[in-house]
Order: C-alpha cells, then sequence, then structure tokens
C-alpha cells in the first residue's frame, strides 16, 4: 500500500522570493504526481493505466509510457534523497519490472520495435531510471528479473527511428547495457551519438532532426532532449562520457544563456514548439546545467527559473480531479495534441525533477532566488541560430519571440503548424488552433485569401537575415492539399519593446485578397474589442492588450472574436487586417503589438514612408529603422546625412547607441 504524499510545506518568501518555493516543495510536488499516478497502475505494477484518448501507438504502448514516464519521476526523487520514497513505491516500480519484463505475463510490455517503435522511447526512461535507483532497485532485483531487462533493451538494435532527438534514446538504452555487462552495439551507440553532433548549428543550438536543406526544428526539444541526455550519457558512460563532457558543457553553457529569456516573470515558458503538454519540462535544461557545471545561472536564478515554471502550473490547475497532468496547457485541450502522445505523455515533465539530483546543501538549493532576465532591463536579442529575436518586458513580464527561423517543415507538406508557421509567439498566448481550419483568422499570420481554398499557410521558411533587432525571410504561401503555385511573401520584422514592425512583400496574382493577423488573446469571457482609423484591439479581463496599426497597404482592419481556439482561454480575439491587392507586387506593413499591465496601453505614434520595396519608420523615441525588402536595397543618404559605401537592406539609428547598417544581398 503506497502511502499519500504530504501537502506541499508554506512557503518560504525569506529564501525564495519571488516563488515561495524550496526543495521540500519540489518532492511534495513529486510525490502527489507519483501517488496519484499509481492510483491507475495494473494489479502487477507493469502499466499504468490512465483515462484518456489513446495516442497512435495505441493502449499497450501508452500503459508502457504510464509505467516509465513515472518510474523516470521516481528515479530523480529517490536517487536525490539516498533512496527515500513515498512507502511502498519503490516496491511496486520493481514488482512492475519483474511483471513488464516478462513475456508469459498477461501484463507484459510491448517488444522494442514490435509493432511499437514508441517503446524505445519509454525504455529510455527506464534505462535512466534503474541506472540512477541502482543501490535500491537494479541491484536488488533477482537475477532472472534482471536478465529479462536486458533482454527487452536488446530489441533496440537495428531499429528505425525518427532522424532526430530519437536517436539519443538507444544511445542511453545502449549505454546502460554496456555497464551493465550485456551485449551491445558499440558502434550504433556512436552512431547515434554523431548523428546528433550533425544537429548542432552555433551557440549551443541543436535542430531537432533533419538539415537546413528541408527544414528547421528548432522549440523546447532543444533544451529537455538535446542538452539533457547527451549529458545524462555522460553520467553512464565512464571514460567516453568524461571525454564528451567538455564539449557538452560549453554548448550547454552558451545555450541557457539565450534559453534564460525563454521564461516570463510569471513562470510561463514561451508557448511555441510540439510536445507543450510537457509544459514545465522546459526547466530540464538549466537544472542540467547546474548539474554538470554548465550553467551561466546564478545558483539562485536557476532554482527561480524552474520554481517560476512549476508554480506557474500548479497555480493554473493543470491536474485533473484525480490529481493527473491534463491534456492541454492548463485545462485539456485536444487541439493542441499530437496524434504520438496518450493519457500519460504529460509525465515527461519528469525531466523538471533533475534538479532533485543537486544535494539538499547545493547553492541552487540554498541561495536566495535571484530574478530572471525578463525582471531586469528590458532586452532585445538577436539568436541567428534558430532564427528568432527575442523582446523581454519588465513592465508586463512577458517574452515574445519572433520567428524567422523554426518551421518543422517535412519536404511535401501543405499544412502548416501553427506551432511553428508563425510569425511570432509569447509567454502569455497561444496560436489559433487547430491548424486544419483555414476561413479562421489566424494569429501572427499573412495569408491570400483563396475564394474556395481559404488562407493560405506559412510551411518551410527561407531565412533572409537575423541580426540587431531585425529578422527577416521569405515562404510559399501554400493551400492544404494543392501544389505550390510559385507565389512568394518575403516578410521583415524589426522589434522596438513590446511592438514589432511587420512588413510584407506579396508576389501573387492581382485579386488575391490578403489577410494579416496581431496576437491572439484569450480568457476565461470574451476579451474586449475595439477599432480606430487604421488600428483594432483587443484586451483580455486580465489587460492583456493585442494591437494592430495599419501603416501601408491595408484597406480595412478587423477584430475576429473565436471561440475555443487557444490554449490559454476558451474565448479569443485577433485583431487584423485585409488587403484587395490590384497589383501583382505590394508592400504591407504593421505595427504589431502585444502588452501586460491591466489597462489597454496607448498606440506609438510611428511614422513609417514606403517606397518601392524600401520601408522607412520612426519610433517615438527617435529611433529609425529601414527596411529592404526582396531584391531591392536602399541606397542614398541616410538621415543623419551619411551615404553608406553600398546598398542597405537594414539599418538602424537610435539615439545615444551607435548605428547599424546591414548590407550585402538578400540570402
Amino acid at each position: 500500500m503506497v502511502r499519500p504524499a504530504q501537502e506541499p510545506p508554506p512557503e518560504d518568501r525569506e529564501l525564495s522570493p519571488y516563488t515561495g518555493y524550496t526543495r521540500e516543495h519540489w518532492l511534495a510536488v513529486a510525490d502527489r504526481l507519483l501517488v496519484a499516478a499509481h492510483r491507475f497502475a495494473s494489479p502487477s505494477g507493469a502499466r499504468v493505466v490512465l483515462p484518456g484518448r489513446p495516442s497512435c501507438s495505441g493502449p499497450a504502448s501508452d500503459q508502457l509510457e504510464g509505467f516509465a514516464r513515472t518510474f523516470l519521476l521516481l528515479a530523480y526523487r529517490v536517487a536525490g534523497t539516498g533512496g527515500a520514497a513515498p512507502e511502498g513505491l519503490l516496491a511496486a516500480y520493481a514488482d512492475g519490472i519483474a511483471a513488464g519484463t516478462d513475456p508469459r505475463h498477461p501484463e507484459a510490455w510491448p517488444g522494442i520495435g514490435e509493432g511499437c517503435r514508441q517503446a524505445l522511447v519509454e525504455a529510455c526512461s527506464v534505462a535512466i531510471g534503474l541506472h540512477l535507483t541502482r543501490p535500491w532497485l537494479w541491484d536488488r532485483l533477482e537475477h532472472p528479473v534482471r536478465e529479462r531487462v536486458l533482454d527487452w533493451f536488446q530489441g533496440v538494435w537495428g531499429l528505425p527511428v525518427w532522424d532526430n532527438n530519437w536517436h539519443l534514446f538507444r544511445v542511453v538504452v545502449g549505454e546502460f547495457l554496456a555497464g551493465a555487462g550485456a551485449p551491445h552495439d558499440r558502434a550504433a551507440i556512436d552512431a547515434g551519438l554523431a548523428r546528433i553532433e550533425d544537429f548542432h548549428v552555433a551557440d549551443g543550438w541543436y535542430r531537432d532532426g533533419g538539415d537546413a536543406r528541408s527544414g528547421d526544428n528548432f522549440d523546447h526539444y532543444g533544451g529537455w532532449a538535446l542538452h539533457h541526455y547527451p549529458v545524462m550519457w555522460a553520467r553512464m558512460a565512464g571514460d567516453r562520457g568524461a571525454a564528451a563532457l567538455p564539449v557538452l558543457r560549453r554548448r550547454l553553457r552558451r545555450f541557457l544563456a539565450d534559453f534564460a529569456l525563454f521564461f516570463g516573470a510569471d513562470g510561463a515558458p514561451v508557448h511555441q514548439g510540439r510536445s507543450l503538454i510537457y509544459r514545465f519540462a522546459a526547466a530540464a535544461a538549466p537544472w542540467t546545467g547546474a548539474l554538470a557545471g554548465a550553467t551561466p545561472l546564478a545558483p539562485g536564478q536557476t532554482r527561480r527559473l524552474a520554481s517560476g515554471a512549476l508554480k506557474h502550473f500548479m497555480d493554473r490547475g493543470f491536474l485533473d480531479a484525480h490529481g493527473i497532468p491534463t491534456p492541454g496547457w492548463y485545462a485539456p485541450f485536444p487541439p493542441m495534441v499530437q496524434d504520438y502522445s496518450g493519457p500519460a505523455s504529460p509525465y515527461w515533465l519528469s525531466k523538471a525533477f533533475a534538479g532533485l539530483l543537486l544535494p539538499p546543501g547545493h547553492p541552487c538549493w540554498t541561495e536566495v532566488e535571484r530574478p530572471l532576465p525578463v525582471e531586469g532591463p528590458d532586452q532585445v536579442r538577436a539568436l541567428p541560430a534558430p532564427g528568432f529575436v527575442v523582446s523581454t518586458t519588465r513592465a508586463d513580464g512577458i517574452v515574445r519571440l519572433v520567428n524567422h527561423g523554426s518551421d518543422h517543415h517535412v519536404p511535401g507538406r501543405t499544412v502548416a503548424d501553427p506551432h511553428y508557421a508563425r510569425f511570432a509567439y509569447s509567454t502569455a498566448t497561444g496560436p489559433c488552433l487547430p491548424a486544419s481550419v483555414t476561413d479562421r483568422p489566424p494569429d501572427n499570420h499573412v495569408a491570400l485569401a483563396h475564394p474556395v481554398l481559404g488562407l493560405s499557410g506559412r510551411t518551410r521558411i527561407h531565412r533572409l537575415r537575423v541580426v540587431d533587432r531585425h529578422a527577416a525571410s521569405w515562404h510559399r504561401p501554400v493551400w492544404p492539399g494543392h501544389e505550390d503555385a510559385g507565389y512568394r511573401i518575403d516578410t521583415a520584422s524589426v522589434v522596438w519593446g513590446p511592438w514589432e514592425l511587420r512588413a510584407h512583400l506579396v508576389d501573387a496574382p492581382a485579386g488575391l485578397p490578403l489577410y494579416a493577423g496581431g496576437w491572439q488573446v484569450s480568457g476565461d469571457r470574451p476579451p474586449r474589442r475595439r477599432r480606430g482609423p487604421g488600428w483594432a484591439a483587443a484586451t483580455t479581463e486580465a489587460g492583456l492588450t493585442s494591437t494592430f496599426v495599419s501603416l501601408h497597404g491595408h484597406d480595412a482592419v478587423t477584430v475576429a472574436p473565436t471561440e475555443g481556439t487557444s490554449a490559454f482561454g476558451h474565448w479569443s480575439a485577433v485583431p487584423g487586417a485585409t488587403a484587395e491587392r490590384t497589383a501583382e507586387r505590394t508592400v504591407h506593413v504593421a505595427l504589431i503589438g502585444l502588452e501586460g499591465g491591466g489597462t489597454a496601453p496607448p498606440r506609438p505614434a510611428v511614422r513609417c514612408a514606403v517606397d518601392g520595396h524600401t520601408v522607412t519608420a520612426r519610433f517615438p523615441d527617435g529611433t529609425w529603422v529601414l527596411v529592404a525588402l526582396g531584391e531591392e536595397a536602399a541606397r542614398g543618404a541616410l538621415p543623419d546625412g551619411r551615404r553608406p559605401a553600398g546598398p542597405v537592406r537594414y539599418a538602424r539609428l537610435s539615439p545615444g547607441e551607435a548605428p547599424v547598417f546591414v548590407s550585402g544581398p538578400a540570402g
């Protein structure tokens, strides 16, 4: 019988002035999640049978997933506390391993690769869990059980895997086999590590599979998989791991210098990419940095970030009535759940508890919390490796990500993924879903409106440049199920605090209307919608405002209300604009804003001029920017009287700062 977990202790505002969370809170939440899941364990304990929609891999895989992912959570908890766990739980998982690896048992786990490739993912969690709990579980299993575990793991060899982070699952399982003295394929392990090496782009950023010729996949997998697993492998791999650690540490340290920007003051991670039902698993990379001695963050800042993410979701009720994580962001939200996810998939958040491997006396647990980057001076940072520009604003604690690099594109795919295809994401908003709807005004998007096919999508993103406060790219507008028509849209963004100057050059037949959208804001009640000459805005009950200001090339501004399109609330609204387009090449410029703070903020007075395909704008603080779209480049004198040596594609002049000029080809 497993004894129920204790309630979290009172918040400690002296040690943790931002979140109130300490190590004891993490232990209490871990126990709460474990005990809740154990109530759904099968009679032998080999499977965790949670209610809910099955994944595409089927119920047997989903039930193995329930065991493996909660076992990983238990392993972090046990290893971090010298073998302690909720009473009876460690023995229950040992019994489950004995039954699950017995092919004669009615609750046996599906074989790895025997029609259930997903079992490889779960085998990785089991391997890490067994490694971490070796003195308390693995070493105490009966010899026949250990032999059955090793036999089950042998299914990883020769199995075709997705060409992405999945290579690491075989690497980790293979290293466990090696450490246990079992037969293993060292060449396959090395090949997996070499393929992951191929995915490293620059500055600690890994592309999750493929290559830049076909698609760019940058998302939270870069932290919770492509940095976390190599370090865990290195901890298992003896001298081999020690030899690899210097490079892993250098990259992780550099990655975290950027990644710390991806968390809002309320603890929310940027809502971008797939598998977002893993939620605060985003904290795995910062904890991993502390474990590996590879972080630029102060210990108190690491805990502030991780505890903030955990508290964000705990405070917003992400657990159902049974204490199980829901398939959504807060409440259940099926449109954001991928078909590979089942009822137990959210338990991949277990990796966020890797921080428990740090002993109680570690500075990450004993030092006072330090503020996050978003809680300091406002920042705008270009991240060329993933193709992002990130903006943080202290006044509202929101982080915004402008996307000109990550598309998760698969060659031949004509349906855009809203978690990658949008021009911007944030810690306070989610994209309009589902992706299959083409007549619903999407957020942070530009589309051609076909009279029969509806709105076009943005699939493959072709980068042009990412520098300073500016990013640019182009894409082919496509419609689901239809071939590329050869049209093109170039887009340039310039970030100014909570605002983005977004300019589009559209090359498509005259008569195809254009739609451009701003941020979707959502809540439990319909946002308040407002319009005026050339602008539209929507404000939630919580005071989050999305504003769209037309600066050039639009005929009408709108605010579209929607229901059930956001993971952040049932009621939503999206400001945007339309244009009839009477020429083949047209330019459209808007100012897109997202601001919190409780009151509708004033719209900045931005002066904008368009000369051919060159856009110039002046912001209220005196900042002047120039953006050249398409093949055209600007020539002639700049506002300060200087004449650049060659054609300028982007320029910024800000009071008190050195001027920025970017020239050269479009890319």
